[in-house]
């Protein structure tokens, strides 16, 4: 699974890759080199990583710094602004962005670009989802502060379901998984393709998002491609 999911990407060719947490199952180093390898067989130049809650079990946190660097970024690319923020906490599967990050996000969103913000936790709650008690602890006051930075677009993982939330303009959009074998009902593993486009008589960009799934039946050029991706996790 992995490695058909593998070429479909490079196939692909997408600008961005944004791979939404959960790399791993514990959190341990071997997990983590393994994962490493992986992502360093994705041609893309421009990849967004984010931790997950598996991510930072065992301290695992400290072997994400240690392959992929930050934990928290921000990437300019042309007239893009990406923000990948980490949501996990050690050993807990709740996620906590903390008032702490908030001034760093909104500058980092302050200028007049397409605006990107990638997470692990979902901040709404989605359809098959079971009891929403892993949302974002602090989702409401995030979102408040996504909403007023004007961001476009919100990548989220962690539920393994693909779903979209249009929420005052601002597109919320849940991946699924990648190559786990956790799959909910009668979603299968799979990836986001996101489209955006500049709107020549709004001025606007237009975002499309397509599911792309292991059966591969879908297949436009994608200018992100999202999803959260454990290579380690088993049934």
């Amino acid at each position: 699974m992995a490695e058909s999911m593998l070429q479909s990407i490079n196939q692909l060719n997408p600008d961005i890759v944004v791979i939404t947490g959960d790399l791993t199952e514990n959190g341990f180093s071997a997990e983590y080199n393994g994962v490493k390898r992986f992502i360093d067989r994705i041609t893309c130049k421009d990849k967004v990583l984010v931790p997950g809650n598996h991510d930072s079990k065992n301290a695992g946190y400290l072997h994400f710094e240690d392959l992929f660097e930050n934990r928290f970024s921000t990437k300019n690319i042309g007239n893009l602004t990406i923000v990948g923020a980490d949501s996990s906490q050690p050993d807990l599967d709740e996620g906590h962005l903390g008032r702490e990050n908030y001034g760093w996000i909104k500058e980092a969103f302050s200028g007049e670009t397409f605006k990107v913000f990638a997470l692990h936790h979902h901040l709404v709650p989605i359809p098959l989802a079971g009891r929403e008690n892993t949302v974002l602890v602090d989702a409401g006051d995030v979102l408040d502060l996504l909403n007023r930075c004007k961001v476009n677009l919100v990548l989220c993982g962690h539920c393994h379901i693909p779903h979209v939330w249009n929420l005052n303009n601002m597109l919320v959009v849940n991946a699924g998984t990648f190559c786990s074998s956790k799959t909910r009902g009668k979603t299968t593993q799979c990836f986001n393709l996101i489209q955006a486009e500049s709107n020549k008589e709004t001025g606007r960009r237009d975002v499309e998002k397509k599911l792309k799934t292991a059966a591969g039946k879908s297949g436009f050029q994608g200018f992100f491609l999202t999803g959260t991706l454990n290579l380690s996790r088993k049934p």
